[in-house]
């Protein structure tokens, strides 16, 4: 009730100088704490990857048999946190669920951007990224054809799509917006939102557009999040190595995304709200309460596939599979780190059974963090600690990621931040127009006719 009372005392013009207050408002923290990550993006990623182009993929610890290391772990990583921006933001829609409108937004825009390192993870794993062009149909003289039954090309179709998709649902969305925001702004913030808003005027055959370009967007994007990681999760299932060999991991991957997505999607949340006190008048406990549920029944489904990926393992019984299950879950360090998996996606999330706890500072800064680092952790477990034992002892060799595969993965991660950063002060953090829609009429709201 006190969360709708606000909402009603509030008017539109309230809402779009909060939401420009965050744009155009930046104390010398923020310029500190932007260029530090920055500068650590460029130290830490693109000096190292520079390094491993001159000199070759022998600087990284890949071998023969694991040939696929860290830069995969962090592609699958990173395809899971686009995923709940897309589910937040078209199934949500679809059912018309109120709480998403003011998360949403925020949502969308971790999609996009951690698409972006999906995509960049794809070049700094081939070594040689100027041979992209091999992975695309194109006649030859040599009638050299890429072959379409590997998984490896399902995922650039499948990347590809998906990125295309969330860029234009979010530039959708962001129109209306961008028209309201042009009125307020000044100097080239206004030039660029009416540019950018291509003279919207909020007429209703405009609504009507927009509302049944965003249905539609939603209703074609929503196969997607299934089939994405789907897709990466053939990658491994279609061959016959040990342990990846698992009819479960398409639900298993597409669950596991979910998981790691809604975490980030909290953990976005509470950074923002610390660091702009206006979001708490728009993200309120209630959202934390609905992320919390979420996160604890993904959990728990997460935990069932879990189990039945060891127990499938278990079940086929065979020697190569029982030699994989021993060096995963009973030999160290891979069995500290499964039991750190198991505390930080099965047990930890239990606490968000009990209310108070979903929003708490505990339960808004440490679970999602350490739900991100264990579904990291879950990802490492499976591609390269396969590889490790495969087959027969003559092929068996362990991997350890160099400073170079572990500089670049801090350095996208210091990308993501500072590329978030720099997006929330050109583009609205918050969807205008849909958190109006809480608001109602405000002429009515106040009893004025």
């Amino acid at each position: 009730m006190a969360e709708g009372h606000q909402k009603s005392s509030m008017s539109y013009k309230d809402v779009n100088e909060d939401i420009y207050g965050i744009i155009t408002r930046s104390g010398i923290g923020y310029y500190i704490i932007c260029g530090l990550f920055g500068a650590g993006a460029a130290v830490l990623f693109i000096l190292p990857w520079a390094y491993q182009i001159y000199v070759g993929q022998g600087v990284s610890g890949l071998n023969v048999p694991v040939f696929w290391g860290i830069y995969l772990v962090n592609f699958v990583f990173w395809v899971g946190v686009a995923h709940a921006g897309t589910l937040i933001s078209a199934m949500l829609f679809i059912t018309q669920t109120p709480w998403r409108r003011a998360i949403s937004r925020g949502a969308e825009t971790m999609t996009f951007f951690a698409l972006m390192l999906v995509t960049l993870f794809i070049f700094i794993h081939m070594g040689r990224p100027w041979n992209f062009y091999w992975t695309f149909p194109y006649p030859t003289q040599r009638q050299l054809w890429t072959n379409f039954i590997s998984p490896l090309t399902f995922d650039v179709f499948a990347i590809g799509t998906y990125t295309t998709s969330s860029i234009v649902f979010l530039y959708f969305g962001l129109v209306p917006d961008l028209a309201a925001l042009s009125h307020t702004a000044s100097g080239w913030r206004k030039k660029l939102y009416e540019f950018l808003s291509f003279g919207w005027r909020g007429t209703d055959a405009q609504w009507y557009t927009q509302n049944k370009a965003c249905m539609f967007f939603s209703a074609f994007i929503m196969p997607l999040v299934v089939s994405v990681h789907s897709v990466v999760s053939w990658d491994f299932a279609l061959s016959l190595v040990p342990g990846y060999s698992k009819t479960v991991f398409a639900p298993y991957f597409v669950t596991g995304a979910l998981l790691s997505g809604f975490a980030g999607v909290l953990l976005m949340l509470s950074i923002m709200r610390e660091a702009y006190p206006v979001m708490k008048k728009y993200v309120t406990d209630y959202h934390y309460d609905r992320i919390g549920l979420f996160v604890l029944v993904l959990s728990l489904m997460w935990s069932y596939l879990t189990l039945m990926e060891v127990v499938t393992g278990l079940y086929a019984n065979t020697s190569q599979e029982i030699e994989h299950l021993k060096f995963k879950l009973a030999t160290p360090p891979y069995m500290q780190l499964f039991i750190l998996m198991i505390f930080c996606n099965t047990v930890l999330p239990l606490v968000y059974i009990v209310r108070k706890v979903r929003g708490s500072v505990f339960g808004r800064f440490v679970v999602p963090v350490l739900v991100l680092v264990g579904m990291w952790l879950e990802r490492y477990l499976i591609i390269p600690n396969s590889l490790s034992r495969k087959f027969l002892p003559w092929m068996w060799q362990d991997y350890a990621p160099t400073w170079v595969e572990i500089s670049i993965s801090l350095g996208t991660l210091m990308m993501f931040i500072s590329m978030f950063m720099m997006f929330v002060k050109v583009f609205p953090i918050i969807a205008l127009f849909e958190v109006k829609e809480d608001i109602g009429v405000p002429m009515k709201n106040r009893k004025h006719h």
